[in-house]
């Protein structure tokens, strides 16, 4: 699979919508969201998710089908020192294991550290292991566990 990254704007909340359901849909233990909090939202809401303050929201394209594989989004540090957050990170199961998960991975670490970062952060339910690991090959340590939630970090 060819996979191209694109990066969106509030107009292409579509776009954004329709993974988002799909992965909440798909996923639901995996996302601190859950399907019933987004499926009635309007244009409104979808374009300030895409607007988030310096943030950056990806898509990853099938470039062959055309067709939306997977996404996340890079938001910046929230106080001077902190580390950038990697959030709403999901492929489609389809294209699973086909390094789409470390294209995005990638993009949001480059993002993060040209805007200065020292490292990048994520949180991960602890009982998704298959997540768990994609970060691990991808320089991602535990960095604090509570409850059902792990933290995870990546300097860079």
């Amino acid at each position: 699979m060819t996979v191209t990254l694109i990066t969106l704007s509030s107009d292409d909340w579509r776009v954004w919508r329709s993974l988002r359901l799909a992965a909440l849909a798909e996923a639901p233990g995996a996302f601190g969201s859950r399907l019933a909090d987004w499926v009635d939202a309007d244009e409104g809401r979808w374009r300030e998710r895409l607007s988030i303050p310096g943030a950056i929201d990806l898509v990853a394209l099938d470039s062959q089908l055309g067709s939306p594989v997977g996404m996340v989004t890079g938001t910046p540090p929230a106080r001077h020192g902190a580390g950038a957050e990697l959030i709403s990170m999901w492929v489609d199961p389809a294209a699973r294991g086909q390094g789409v998960a470390t294209l995005l991975i990638d993009a949001v670490v480059t993002w993060a550290a040209a805007a200065g970062s020292p490292r990048l952060e994520l949180s991960v339910k602890a009982e998704n292991e298959p997540a768990r690991r994609t970060y691990e090959r991808n320089q991602f340590d535990v960095v604090n566990g509570s409850g059902d939630e792990l933290t995870m970090s990546r300097a860079l």
